[in-house]
Order: structure tokens, then C-alpha cells, then sequence
């Protein structure tokens, strides 16, 4: 995929039909082959707050006990992954909670970066309560500085620097939700 960089964004994007871009923002299947239909029921995500795990906060900084930044090494120790698939620079992966189905993967673990990808599953929603079926009336509201610039919308994480929600809208609401690192280098 390509962004055509704008300023220092990290990101990458393209411009794709909805099913290839839920492959590529919520699985993290662009460099992977995954079917557009496998690619619409992947998610998963992580932290490491029992809390915040239990009241399914998606982020600032991870999901169900995986944080963005671990090393694989750490990924596997805290036993809530379970490996997909290993395709070059990156690994698919899901949380053993959140299973993605056969094609699909719930995160993305960098061999340089750790985890660099976090799909939102089902129910998940950011601190400022965000999530799949919210409008992106509400997206711009809770993230006032949303750059729509590129082929989908992405928004800072507050209190994450290092970290940008994805958002695929389809119809005026959220279809899909990611957490990734901004240099992560799994997903074009």
C-alpha cells in the first residue's frame, strides 16, 4: 500500500474497495494473502490492566493483556496468544479470548518492533469510547484533531505517543478499529 507520505505521518495508505481495507486495518492482512471474507470477522487486542481488560478498553496502550511494543518473547509469556501464521517481517497472531477464525489474525508481532498491530474485537472500546458501530460523528468529537487526509481516517492516541487508532467507516460509523504503533512495519 501507499500514503504518498504527508508530512511525518508513518502510516501507510491506499486507497482500496472495503473488504481489502478491512483486511489490511483491522486484520493486518495486507502482506499476508488473507481472504477479504476471513479478513471481516479478524480482530483481537490487548493490555495489561486486569481492570481495564475486564471493561474492554481498547488502548492507550494494548488489549487483554498484550501491550503494543512487547517483544514476541514477552507477547508469549503472558499466555494469551496463540501464533497464525508467520509471513516475513511479521507474525499474525490472536488473543486466545478473541479468536479470528481460520484466515484471520487478531495482531501482528514485528521481529524488530514486537507487537505492532492490534485489531479491536467485538464489545472493545477505546478510553474515550469509541468503537465498532460508533458514528464518526462521535470518532471526530472524541478525536478533534482526526486526519481524514488520507484513504481512512486515523487519530493520536491520547496518552500514547508512540500509538494511532485506525478507523474504517462504512456508512458513517466504524466498521473496523485498530491500535498500532506508528512506525509499525507489518501492514501497508
Amino acid at each position: 500500500m501507499n500514503n504518498g507520505h504527508r508530512g511525518n505521518r508513518k502510516h501507510k495508505l491506499v486507497r482500496l474497495g472495503r473488504p481489502a481495507i478491512a483486511a489490511a486495518l483491522a486484520a493486518g492482512m495486507a502482506l499476508t494473502g488473507v481472504t477479504a471474507a476471513s479478513a471481516a470477522t479478524t480482530s483481537a487486542g490487548a493490555t495489561t490492566d486486569a481492570t481495564t481488560a475486564a471493561s474492554g478498553r481498547f488502548g492507550p496502550y494494548g488489549y487483554g493483556g498484550v501491550r503494543l511494543g512487547m517483544t514476541l518473547k514477552q507477547a508469549k509469556a503472558t499466555r494469551k496468544i496463540v501464533k497464525k501464521l508467520d509471513e516475513g517481517q511479521c507474525s499474525g497472531w490472536d488473543l486466545k479470548a478473541h479468536p479470528t477464525g481460520r484466515d484471520g489474525v487478531g495482531l501482528h508481532i514485528s521481529k524488530k518492533l514486537g507487537v505492532a498491530l492490534i485489531g479491536a474485537p467485538k464489545g472493545a472500546e477505546t478510553p474515550e469510547g469509541i468503537k465498532v458501530g460508533s458514528t464518526m460523528k462521535q470518532v471526530k468529537k472524541a478525536y478533534p484533531r482526526l486526519d481524514t487526509t488520507g484513504n481512512y481516517p486515523v487519530a493520536a492516541v491520547p496518552g500514547n505517543p508512540k500509538a494511532l487508532y485506525y478507523f474504517l467507516p462504512y456508512r458513517g460509523k466504524v466498521s473496523e478499529l485498530a491500535l498500532a504503533l506508528k512506525n509499525q512495519d507489518c501492514t501497508n
